[in-house]
């Protein structure tokens, strides 16, 4: 029988947990092989290249990955600036995919993952047998390759979360969407073309996260400019002190500095906030667009929907493996009650490792925001903290999988997505948050009842870097 450990292994997406889980691979002696469906690495994180990160550089650039940059000549930017996902793509995962080199495959998409010779239902000979990682390159053809292990870090981000309030999709957004009127992704809005689609324009925006912040704060810019411009701020909770982030108190200032802004935008009148809002439909009304809810209630006609509710994982290329996965968050069985958004903000989640992404299956492991499934707690440092013990594991050493390598700050960081350069929270002022005390209800619209729901637990929602 070939010996199964001299295969590569198999790493799926070139994002930053991916290329991050190469590059520790390497470090331990063993061979990457980087499967990358876009044509440059940071794909999806190109795709929202415009926003800015709550995390500093220091805190979105993996040792190993570093240590592999050195002898190119590659400098680490400022350590403590506040990239753009354009930059880290640009400045630090292009850079280190090219240190890769032929490790890393583009245009290459991943569609099924199998034991070889074995369907999920087979016990014989299972764990002596390699995996064989199917996939379609951008030219059509089919490949197969033989790996001693799979590392599934392809994220969420292809698989947004939908208008529906029931997890599937409203009455009628398919077709909004494929005629460009419903949108998952925070608009460019210094892009001239888009700005125009939007310029006064009444835009509903869905979803109580980061994305939605930064929405709301980048169309309130707008609507200084062009006053005919109104976001309808559609919540499926009520609202709280809470609904805002933390403000100065916040974790990260700027997380908090957003959330002021959203605030802001909502209390300048540029945002009406329609709280409790579940959406069961959209119907046109006159060329516009309306969200009627479950208990009946219509919105305000709108132009555009931007529907930001997070993400979900895409585990259909998954299903002839066995896997353990948490009946809610669709995250690894083991993990998820680290990272319930229930209970849990980003710095609350502690380090992990290949005790808590250990599948049924044995050498399959699902890492970084893949890892997390529904849940929106994810940070890059702990998915690099993930394939530093995954990588340690698969070399044997045990003792290093296992030990706790990550320290985060006593302040802890909660990673995301964010707009907060022009703005930053006043002195002294709170708006709830991560150490909030019981929220308080705050009377800022008539859009819909503000006690729909209790507030959800404080900075839930945002850490996505």
């Amino acid at each position: 029988m070939p010996d199964i450990t001299a295969l590569p292994v198999a790493v799926i997406g070139a994002g930053p947990v991916g290329l991050a889980a190469a590059a520790q691979l390497i470090r331990r002696g063993i061979t990457p092989l980087v499967l990358e469906a876009g044509p440059r690495a940071g794909t999806a994180v190109r795709d929202w290249g415009h926003v800015q990160l709550f995390s500093t550089w220091s805190e979105l650039i993996d040792p190993a990955a570093e240590r592999l940059l050195a002898p190119t000549g590659w400098a680490p930017p400022d350590p403590g600036a506040h990239p753009t996902g354009r930059a880290w793509a640009e400045q630090y995962l292009q850079p280190l995919a090219d240190a890769l080199g032929g490790r890393v495959h583009y245009g290459t998409t991943v569609t099924g993952v199998a034991r070889s010779g074995r369907d999920r239902v087979v016990d014989s000979g299972r764990a002596e047998q390699p995996f064989t990682v199917h996939v379609t390159r951008a030219d059509r053809a089919e490949e197969r390759h033989a790996v001693r292990a799979v590392i599934d870090a392809s994220g969420t981000w292809s698989r947004p979360g939908p208008l529906g309030a029931d997890g599937l999709p409203a009455a009628g957004d398919r077709a909004l969407a494929a005629e460009g009127r419903l949108g998952h992704r925070v608009p460019d809005l210094a892009d001239p073309a888009v700005r125009e689609r939007f310029a006064g324009k009444r835009i509903a925006v869905v979803g109580t996260g980061a994305s939605a912040f930064t929405a709301l704060a980048l169309l309130s810019e707008l609507a200084r400019q062009d006053p005919a411009t109104h976001a309808v701020w559609v919540l499926r909770r009520g609202v709280s002190g809470a609904t805002f982030g933390g403000g100065s108190a916040d974790q990260l200032p700027a997380r908090g500095a957003l959330g002021l802004r959203a605030k802001a935008a909502v209390e300048a009148g540029h945002a009406t906030a329609l709280a409790g809002f579940r959406t069961a439909a959209v119907e046109r009304a006159g060329g516009r667009l309306v969200l009627v809810a479950e208990d009946g209630r219509r919105s305000q006609p709108v132009d555009h929907i931007l529907v930001l509710t997070g993400f979900r994982p895409d585990l259909s290329f998954l299903s002839e493996v066995r896997l353990r996965l948490d009946e809610r968050l669709s995250a690894p069985a083991a993990l998820a009650p680290m990272i319930d958004p229930n209970v849990h903000s980003c710095g609350t989640v502690r380090p992990h490792g290949v005790k808590e992404l250990a599948q049924p299956e044995q050498g399959l492991f699902l890492a970084g925001m893949k890892s997390y499934g529904r849940a929106p707690t994810f940070l890059a440092m702990t998915g690099y903290e993930q394939v530093r013990s995954l990588a340690a594991a698969l070399a044997g050493d045990r003792d290093a999988a296992e030990r706790t390598e990550l320290v985060l700050p006593e302040t802890g960081v909660c990673g995301g997505t964010g707009v907060f350069d022009a703005a930053t929270p006043a002195a002294g002022e709170t708006v709830g948050g991560c150490c909030a005390p019981e929220p308080q209800l705050l009377r800022i619209s008539a859009g819909g009842p503000a006690t729909a729901e209790p507030a959800s637990p404080p900075a839930a929602g945002g850490c996505g870097s």
